[in-house]
């Protein structure tokens, strides 16, 4: 690279550009990083709603239902991402071929 070779602007375009991916990757997994407690994750209300789609108040059924098991710790809804995960497969329904 550095014998002789010449270094342009694109070359620091190019770098530039990686850099900034880098770090922008970087960013994204900081901002979703979950820390693990005693090896679980654990979700808050809003993070499961937002990945189910689902309103809070759908939770909130689902918990009154018994069909999803939480936490409550201090007034703050916890799930388990293992027992959401669960629960996904459990109810899963694999798609059927179309009669002929």
């Amino acid at each position: 690279m550095f014998g002789q070779d010449i270094i342009t602007k694109d070359y620091f375009t190019d770098l530039y550009s990686r850099i900034r991916k880098a770090l922008e990757m970087h960013e994204d997994t900081i901002r979703h990083y979950r820390p693990l407690l005693d090896g679980v994750r654990y979700m808050t209300d809003k993070e499961l709603s937002e990945m189910l789609k689902v309103s809070r108040h759908t939770l909130q059924q689902y918990r009154n239902k018994g069909i999803l098991p939480y936490t409550l710790c201090r007034g703050k809804v916890l799930y388990k991402e293992h027992d959401v995960q669960e629960l996904l497969e459990r109810n899963y329904r694999p798609a059927t071929s179309p009669s002929s």
